[in-house]
């Protein structure tokens, strides 16, 4: 499975809560999980599984597949809620 952190330039805020998303995976011991971030721009629905973007983006994310829109993506526990309901609708937790 692979989760993808996008924000508008695929360099500050996507690459921090990716970092966060590779601690809450290794927090939960997800088995082959891989983390990767980028610009919204970039990103196409076969670029991942799982599409993390905050909610400023969100209407950029049409036609994805499984975005979670992050209301804060400083907020920790709501990035590990993220992620945990995204493991389980993926069978990976």
């Amino acid at each position: 499975m692979k989760f993808l952190a996008m924000c508008s330039t695929g360099l500050g805020s996507s690459f921090m809560v990716r970092m966060n998303i590779e601690d809450i995976v290794r927090e939960l011991q997800l088995a082959d999980v891989t983390v990767e971030h980028c610009d919204i721009s970039s990103a196409g629905p076969e670029s991942a599984d799982v599409f993390f973007v905050a909610k400023d983006l969100e209407e950029a994310t049409t036609g994805l597949g499984d975005v979670v829109v992050l209301n804060s993506i400083i907020d920790k526990d709501e990035l590990r809620e993220a992620v945990k309901a995204a493991a389980v609708r993926h069978g990976a937790l």
